[in-house]
């Protein structure tokens, strides 16, 4: 496979699946603000901001409108929604013919709706319906894209994609909350403190699975064991690792360059520390230098990715 096609489809994945996630966050706060509860306006989007990796152009100008239309329309904000769809959808453009023509019909259909009047006007009738309906798109074509693609490097490397994005996303997200929500005893959790908790579950649409390992017990110790070491949910931290080393395992194997030494001991690293841990070890050590260590190995794994497989010498290609 040539390095511009890996590239092209690994960021359409990542691209999506940002825009995914920057949607369910804004959608879950913007619910979670209709009860403010002990958290002001200013507070919570300024944790949204923080959850979604502090991109500039966020900041709170003090109207909540302006500032969630700057997340979903600004095409010169390289962080909102639009602009992510609109680089997705450019980097199918650049590799038509190796996806199918179902899933170019559905990214391109999501592209020119959310650059649409159409959007706009749906988005000030109702803003969640709005929200959900680009959502819907996005899960459509990962749908499409599982049952219409031959599942070779191609379909491996927009599954890469997928789930570094992923880990890179939910460790953020759970290092914020983290940082903002100290452990509260079981008696004395309030209203607010429950509506967080649910929240946090929500923006990993975690909520009903959650519920079906601990039933609806919510424990701030659980959400986080749930988040990060379920290896059956796949918005799980575990999850999304092994989904990763399985794809690098089967690029490997298909006949593409052999992975380095170096890539397979990042993602066996990575792999480890959430196979051989408990939450218990976990929250002995600290959970937030824990997951600033998730997302750093993440980003280890990324870069090396781009070394061997993108941006290599020639003489490497021929050594390998």
């Amino acid at each position: 496979m040539l390095s511009r096609v890996a590239d092209s489809l690994y960021w359409m994945s990542r691209y999506l699946e940002r825009a995914e996630n920057t949607l369910r966050q804004l959608d879950v706060t913007m619910n979670l603000m209709l009860d403010p509860g002990e958290a002001t306006t200013e507070l919570r989007w300024s944790r949204l901001v923080e959850a979604l990796g502090s991109p500039a152009g966020m900041e709170w100008n003090g109207n909540l409108d302006a500032m969630a239309r700057e997340v979903i329309f600004n095409k010169a904000n390289p962080s909102s929604v639009i602009f992510c769809l609109s680089a997705a959808r450019e980097n199918a453009r650049q590799v038509r013919d190796e996806i199918s023509s179902e899933q170019w019909l559905r990214l391109n259909r999501l592209f020119h709706h959310i650059q649409s009047t159409g959007a706009k006007e749906q988005y000030e009738r109702d803003s969640g319906e709005m929200l959900a309906s680009v959502m819907d798109g996005i899960h459509l074509f990962k749908g499409v894209s599982d049952t219409t693609m031959i599942h070779g490097p191609g379909w491996q490397f927009i599954r890469l994609g997928r789930y570094l994005e992923r880990v890179y996303a939910t460790a953020t997200l759970l290092e914020v909350f983290q940082a903002h929500h100290a452990p509260v005893p079981d008696g004395e959790k309030t209203g607010y403190e429950y509506l967080e908790q649910v929240g946090l579950l929500r923006c990993c649409t975690a909520f009903e699975a959650y519920c079906q390992v601990y039933t609806a017990d919510i424990v701030t110790e659980r959400i986080l064991e749930f988040l990060l070491l379920n290896r059956h949910f796949p918005h799980a931290i575990r999850y999304a690792v092994e989904s990763v080393s399985e794809s690098m395992q089967a690029i490997s194997a298909s006949g593409s360059r052999r992975s380095p030494d170096e890539l397979l001991a990042c993602v066996g690293r990575l792999s480890a520390m959430l196979s051989y841990t408990t939450i218990g070890e976990v929250l002995r050590g600290g959970a937030t230098p824990f997951l600033h260590s998730l997302r750093q190995q993440s980003m280890l794994v990324h870069n090396v990715i781009y070394r061997h497989y993108v941006h290599y010498s020639i003489q490497s290609a021929l050594s390998a």
